[in-house]
C-alpha cells in the first residue's frame, strides 16, 4: 500500500488503511517485500538459498518472516519481531441473530484485550478470510465488505442513569452489532460471497473481523498526531519492514519477523511461541553453512511492539521517571519480573545502534502498582534465547479501535532498525578477572564503520 512518490507518513497510514485485518496486513508486507524482489518460498518445499539472494515465507496467511543473505559468509542473525493482530471482534461461524421479532444482529466474540466502549456507536465493516470450494480445490481468498455494515448502539441516557458513571459491559449483551432488519435475513453470508467471487453455497469456511471504519488521520495544532486503527502494532510492523529493506549489508542475515496471535498468547503455530521462527532459522543455517548454535551465541532481537505515552489527562498513571511522550523516539521497555526481555546489555546495544542511527530512545517501566503485560520478546526467547530488548513507539488509547501516536515516531524506528540490521555481534569471553574489573562482553560492527 502507498506509492513510491508518497512519504513515510503517507505510506503508513496507506498500510494502516489497507489493512483491515492480520491477513490483509501481511499481503501488504508481501506486496512491498516482491516489489523489492523478494522470493517466497515455501515451508513445504526445499530451498536453494543463493549468496545475495533474498527472501521471504508465510504462515497461516498471517505471519511473515523475511531475510537475506549476504555475499560473504554470514556468522549470526540480526532479527526484528513485530506482530499482525490487533483486539478486535471476531464474527462467529452462524452468524446471524433474530432479535425482538424486528432485528438482525451479528453474532460476535472478543478477541484480544480490548478497550469496549469506543467500539459502539460508530460504521463497522468486516473483513479477513474465506475459504472457497473450487473444482481445483479449497481456495482462500482474502475479503473486505469495504461498506457502512453494521453498528453497536449505545442504552440511551433516560434507561441507564448510571451510564456516565462506570459501565461493566457484557459482551453477550450489550457488544452484539445491529446488522438490520429482520428482512436483511442471509445478507450477510451473501455479501461475503460476493466479496469472495463464489456463491453462498460454496464457503466452507472463514476467519472474519469487525473493524472500525474510519481512516488514518494526522490532526494536531501542528499535525503533531497520527490517529488510525491497529497502531498496536502495525505501527511496528511497517516500521521494521521498512527499516529492514533500507538497511546496508553487514555479516549477519537480517531477518524481519511478523507473528500473529500476540494479542491472545502467541501460543498458535503462526504465534511467537510457534515452530515459526526456530524451524525457519534452522533452515536458513543449513541453507548457508552454519552452524546453528553458533549462530545464535552471534545474534541479537529487537521485538517491536508499542509502548504507552504518559496520558494527557491522567499523567499520575505513569512511572515518575519513566514517562514517554510522542514524537519523542523509540521507547526501550523494562520489567524486573522479566515481562519485557530488556536488560543492561540488550538496552547497550540497542542504543548504541540508535545513536550510530541518530535517533532518539525513551525508556519505560510500569508504575510499581499497575503492572502491564508481555509482549513478543520473552515469549520468542523461549524458543531462540539470544539477547532481546522490546522496544515500541509511544501512543495513547492502546487496545481501542482508534489509536493515536506522533508522526514521526515511526519513521525513528525504521532508522534504528537500518542501522542495527545492518550490524553484526561478536561475543567476548565473560570471565572476570578480578572484581573491580569489568569484561568485554560484545563488539559490534556496522555496514559504514
Amino acid at each position: 500500500a502507498g506509492g513510491s512518490g508518497m512519504s513515510g507518513i503517507e505510506k503508513l497510514m496507506a498500510f494502516l488503511d489497507g489493512s483491515p485485518s492480520c491477513f490483509h496486513a501481511v499481503a501488504n508486507l508481501t506486496r512491498r517485500l516482491e516489489e523489492a524482489g523478494y522470493t517466497p518460498l515455501s515451508e513445504a518445499e526445499d530451498w536453494q538459498l543463493l549468496p545475495g539472494g533474498k527472501y521471504y515465507l508465510t504462515r497461516n496467511q498471517s505471519a511473515l518472516i523475511a531475510f537475506r543473505v549476504p555475499q560473504s559468509k554470514p556468522q549470526g542473525f540480526m532479527l526484528s519481531a513485530s506482530h499482525s493482530d490487533r483486539p478486535c471482534f471476531k464474527i462467529k461461524e452462524n452468524p446471524e441473530l433474530e432479535t425482538a421479532g424486528v432485528y438482525l444482529r451479528l453474532a460476535v466474540e472478543r478477541y484480544g484485550g480490548m478497550l469496549m466502549a469506543p467500539w459502539l456507536d460508530r460504521p463497522l465493516s468486516a473483513a479477513g478470510r474465506v475459504l472457497v470450494e473450487t473444482a481445483e480445490g479449497i481456495r482462500s481468498c482474502l475479503v473486505d465488505l469495504d461498506r457502512d455494515l453494521c453498528m453497536i448502539p449505545h442504552v440511551a441516557i433516560h434507561m441507564n442513569r448510571k451510564a456516565n458513571e462506570g459501565y461493566s459491559y457484557n459482551p453477550a449483551v450489550d457488544l452484539i452489532p445491529l446488522l438490520g432488519s429482520l428482512e436483511a435475513r442471509g445478507a450477510f453470508r451473501e455479501l461475503v460471497a460476493e466479496a469472495a467471487g463464489c456463491r453462498p453455497e460454496e464457503i466452507l469456511g472463514t476467519d472474519l473481523f469487525l473493524y472500525n471504519r474510519e481512516k488514518a488521520r494526522i490532526w494536531g495544532a501542528k499535525g503533531e498526531y497520527l490517529s488510525a486503527r491497529a497502531l498496536d502494532d502495525l505501527q511496528c510492523a511497517w516500521a521494521s519492514l521498512e527499516g529492514f529493506l533500507q538497511a546496508g549489508e553487514g555479516k549477519s542475515i537480517p531477518v524481519c519477523c511478523v507473528f500473529d496471535n500476540e494479542e491472545v498468547g502467541s501460543n498458535t503455530k503462526q504465534g511467537a511461541d510457534s515452530t515459526f521462527l526456530p524451524d525457519t532459522l534452522v533452515r536458513i543455517c543449513a541453507g548457508v553453512g552454519m552452524h546453528y548454535r553458533r549462530a545464535l551465541a552471534r545474534s541479537f532481537l529487537v521485538s517491536a511492539d508499542n509502548a504507552h505515552a504518559v496520558h494527557p489527562n491522567h499523567p499520575e498513571y505513569a512511572d515518575p521517571n519513566h514517562r514517554p511522550v510522542m514524537n519523542g523516539g523509540v521507547v526501550i521497555k523494562f520489567n524486573a519480573n522479566q515481562r519485557y526481555t530488556t536488560d543492561g546489555v540488550s538496552a547497550a546495544l540497542f542504543r548504541r545502534a540508535c545513536q550510530k542511527a541518530g535517533v532518539p530512545t525513551q525508556t519505560f517501566c510500569n508504575r510499581a502498582d499497575l503492572p502491564g503485560g508481555s509482549t513478543l520478546g520473552n515469549i520468542s526467547s523461549s524458543h531462540v534465547s539470544i539477547p532481546t530488548v522490546d522496544v515500541g513507539l509511544p501512543q495513547l488509547a492502546m487496545h481501542s479501535c482508534y489509536e493515536t501516536a506522533g508522526v514521526r515516531d515511526a519513521q525513528y524506528l525504521a532508522q534504528a532498525l537500518a542501522q542495527l540490521f545492518s550490524m553484526s555481534l561478536t561475543p567476548r569471553e565473560e570471565r572476570v578477572i578480578a572484581l573491580r574489573f569489568g569484561c568485554l562482553l560484545y563488539t559490534s560492527d556496522a555496514a559504514d564503520d
